[in-house]
């Protein structure tokens, strides 16, 4: 039995997968049939799925990639400097030479899967266009 949920003004949806939207859209995949591709360029995304034709181009993933890599990056590249740090005495030219390009590469790498991941969330949670409904802004009841 299909699972339902409600979206705005009451009319009734299929659940999605966010865990499997995320995973396909990380690997580059359209977020819904998981065949097309994504992306078009680096970090452009394809107006529609080659194979499935879901309209891609709507989505709003804006700055959250790069606030994701920045934390997972960030964590990774600063706990490995500190163990090294910890284990050896190494000159700051060193350090330098070391990590900095680690963490360009690493960031640079992981940019794209993130914001893949981010489309996916977004396709499997029906926002920002995928549910069907114009994206509209609501105001605060205290503010109209």
């Amino acid at each position: 039995m299909e699972e339902q949920v409600f979206g705005a003004g009451g009319t009734s949806r299929r659940r999605r997968s966010v865990w499997e939207a995320m995973k396909r859209g990380f690997a580059g995949r359209c977020p819904h049939c998981g065949r097309g591709r994504l992306f078009r360029a680096y970090l452009k995304t394809v107006e529609n799925c080659e194979a499935c034709d879901e309209v891609i181009s709507h989505h709003r993933a804006d700055d959250l990639p790069a606030y994701l890599v920045i934390v997972v990056v960030g964590h990774i590249v600063v706990g490995a400097f500190m163990g090294v740090e910890a284990m050896t005495v190494w000159p700051s030219w060193l350090h330098l030479a070391i990590w900095v390009p680690v963490t360009l590469l690493m960031s640079l790498w992981l940019i794209g899967p993130m914001k893949g991941a981010v489309v996916g969330l977004q396709w499997a949670q029906y926002m920002h266009g995928f549910g069907g409904e114009p994206d509209t802004l609501e105001t605060h009841p205290e503010l109209r």
